[in-house]
């Protein structure tokens, strides 16, 4: 980008469109690409040129560590099996198709259509997590489509530097390379971000400094990125592991105060590179298509039918796959919604622009790749359309399914675990009660909270005399009562997760009132 005055004004864009798009309820990636390319053809708007180092090393490990770090283990080990057919098997399948259609029909040659099929053959990640946000999917359907698209990417990057060896050189495929270089990636990428993961926990358990803290943890996923890349092994793949293992144990590593920075903090960046990302997308395609020679006009078809074949081939490799894991599950009528919502909800967005930036602008033999002007542009296009016609109809889509969650469903769910957080609560406080260690006024102070709190569940599920010395002893030994409290009611809250009583959702909701309560007894 030209000047630091762009970038700016960019952010300043990005910001006030997101916050538009929370306010009316739509997905704000959509919102955001729709954004930037009506600035892009306003006039003299400067032309914007994407940087993949930029995309690479500075956009892409925070964005893809913070979708990781919210990856459940417990749906994650649930879908793990289907999760890896689609990671390999349909990432396979959709750059084959896509090379196909558009080697039959965009000037393309055979080579560069094998390039663009790579390019497009993997969902992405931050453009699945950003859209599947505000959608109320069952946790098996949203992680199994978040996982498939944080672990697909090793397979495409695969095919995508096959492929371009293939357009560079004019060499035949060496697939028996591809597939060792394939678990080189992937597997190099999983040990090193499992490594940094380890080294973060040590470092982690052992530092109470917030501000240490949350540079540790801004840090952490270009650490990952960066030791993978250096050792030419996949820094996505590292960056991911590296947050999937930090993610799981994220409550047992620092305090309740720690964690409400840490949430604000990443919750900011990360409203900050979706936003920006999302917009440059949108603003960088009508620069793109000026760069086309004069014979590629039809550039809107070859896009229209590459989406579509993506969407055909995805829905034919889901349905069948669907339909074995339904059976297995013993479900006896086959529930064909389910495939056509993960169908839809497979956007493609950052990472195949990244990718197809990456493609080199001359063969081997020094002469300019003339057709990666026009992967480029059918990559951008594609995105575009995955992110606005997708993105704006997936809820209608998701509603239409019935396999959405009721709010009533939630709130119950909820409720009865408040419900239960707050039996376990009152029966520390009898032990205590017992124990006759405790003054009386602190326990009826703390026996009335919770009774309140446990009224107050009941009517959820319905629906669907001291002086002043001796007030603020009082007042200190309930603050530390309460948090010893909030300490049994998080260890029920686990039991209650490990036990399948709550979703993920659920439980971090009522984590974060739980730290909320812990911070604000720290603070009196």
């Amino acid at each position: 980008m030209r000047s630091v005055g762009t970038v700016l004004a960019l952010v300043v864009l990005a910001t006030v469109v997101a916050t538009f798009a929370r306010r009316w309820r739509i997905p704000a990636p959509s919102l955001l690409v729709v954004a930037g390319l009506a600035v892009a053809l306003l006039p003299g708007t400067p032309q914007i040129q994407i940087s993949p180092q930029i995309i690479g090393l500075v956009v892409l490990p925070p964005l893809l560590y913070a979708s990781a770090e919210d990856m459940p283990w417990r749906e994650l080990r649930a879908v793990w099996k289907p999760v890896g057919i689609l990671a390999i098997g349909l990432v396979l399948a959709s750059a084959a198709a896509v090379a196909a259609v558009a080697a039959a029909v965009t000037p393309l040659s055979w080579q560069m259509a094998f390039v663009l099929g790579a390019v497009l053959a993997s969902t992405d990640p931050v453009a699945v997590t950003a859209l599947g946000r505000r959608l109320a999917l069952p946790p098996r359907v949203q992680v199994l489509v978040q996982a498939e698209s944080l672990f697909n990417d090793a397979t495409s990057l695969v095919l995508v530097k096959v492929a371009a060896g293939i357009a560079i050189a004019s060499a035949a495929a060496n697939w028996g390379a591809a597939s060792g270089e394939f678990f080189v990636l992937a597997g190099g990428g999983t040990v090193i971000g499992t490594a940094v993961a380890a080294v973060i926990t040590l470092i982690r358990r052992r530092t109470e400094d917030p501000v240490l803290e949350t540079v540790i943890a801004l840090v952490t996923p270009y650490a990952a990125y960066l030791l993978a890349e250096a050792a030419h092994t996949s820094g996505v793949t590292s960056c991911v592991v590296a947050g999937v293992v930090l993610g799981g144990r994220g409550d047992r590593l620092t305090n309740a105060r720690i964690r409400l920075q840490l949430h604000a903090v990443y919750g900011t960046v990360v409203f900050l590179l979706e936003s920006v990302v999302f917009s440059l997308i949108g603003l960088a395609l009508p620069g793109e298509v000026r760069a086309l020679a004069d014979g590629d006009h039809f550039w809107p078809l070859y896009a229209l039918a590459v989406a579509a074949t993506l969407v055909a081939v995805r829905l034919l490799w889901l349905a069948p796959l669907s339909a074995v894991v339904q059976r297995k599950g013993g479900i006896g009528r086959l529930n064909w919604r389910i495939p056509m919502v993960l169908t839809w909800a497979g956007t493609r967005g950052v990472m195949p622009l990244a990718a197809a930036l990456s493609i080199p602008e001359v063969a081997k033999n020094g002469s300019p790749l003339t057709d990666r002007p026009l992967v480029l542009v059918l990559t951008t296009s594609v995105v575009v359309v995955t992110l606005v016609v997708q993105g704006f109809t997936l809820a209608p889509v998701v509603r239409a399914s019935g396999i959405a969650l009721e709010p009533a469903h939630t709130a119950r769910e909820e409720a009865e675990a408040r419900s239960h957080l707050a039996h376990a609560g009152l029966a520390r406080l009898e032990e205590l009660a017992e124990l006759e260690v405790v003054p009386d006024v602190v326990l009826d102070r703390l026996r009335r909270g919770l009774t309140a709190r446990l009224d107050d569940a009941r009517d959820r599920l319905a629906e669907n005399g001291t002086d002043g010395a001796g007030r603020e002893s009082a007042d200190r030994v309930y603050r530390q009562l309460r948090r010893d409290l909030i300490t049994v009611e998080t260890s029920e809250l686990q039991r209650l997760y490990d036990a399948h009583a709550i979703s993920d959702t659920t439980r971090r909701r009522l984590q974060r009132a739980l730290d909320l309560e812990e911070a604000r007894l720290s603070d009196a």
